[in-house]
């Protein structure tokens, strides 16, 4: 299978020109759980970094209107295998640097 590339890793529903490699985040889904975060909009795809206690989150949505935290919430629950509506951000909604809650 020369010259195709392997769907392995990638995020469900994810097509020619939007695929999205998804960091196995599930060992991090406890209730209570908090997450640092390190965001950057306008990157060329989605991913997921993890740096020690650090996430590195890479979002292709720019920082208008919170649409680059939202796009990182939907990743972040893709990852940890939860709903969005579980993730909280506690400090950091308009900023760089994230702290999220896992209810």
């Amino acid at each position: 299978m020369r010259g195709r590339s392997s769907r392995r890793g990638l995020a469900p529903g994810a097509g020619a020109g939007q695929q999205q490699r998804v960091t196995d985040l599930t060992h991090l889904a406890r209730p209570g759980a908090v997450l640092t975060l390190r965001v950057t909009p306008r990157a060329r795809r989605n991913a997921i970094t993890v740096e020690g206690c650090l996430l590195r989150i890479h979002v292709t949505d720019p920082p208008e209107d919170g649409r680059a935290t939202r796009a990182v919430l939907r990743l972040l629950a893709r990852a940890l295998k939860v709903a969005p509506s579980r993730l909280t951000v506690i400090r950091g909604h308009t900023a760089r640097d994230k702290v999220v809650r896992l209810d």
